[in-house]
């Protein structure tokens, strides 16, 4: 797998995961549950990630939506 998107934003990742769903890209979000460590106050950032196969692909889905580059992808 590929750490396509990190970001501290629930929302933004929300919106990627569905951006990529309706493309039939699987994704997987990590480090969600580093928010139990950190007190929930949202410092860590999650990462998505998806397979080497399907990453130039989930990057243009993203970028096409707005997601910046390379800050975000």
């Amino acid at each position: 797998m590929r750490q396509l998107l990190r970001t501290n934003d629930p929302t933004r990742l929300a919106f990627a995961q569905a951006l990529l769903q309706g493309e039939d890209i699987d994704c997987f979000e990590m480090d969600v549950n580093m928010s139990v460590l950190e007190g929930s106050i949202g410092i860590l950032p999650r990462r998505l990630m998806v397979l080497e196969a399907d990453y130039d692909r989930a990057r243009v889905v993203l970028a096409d939506n707005g997601f910046e580059e390379p800050g975000d992808l």
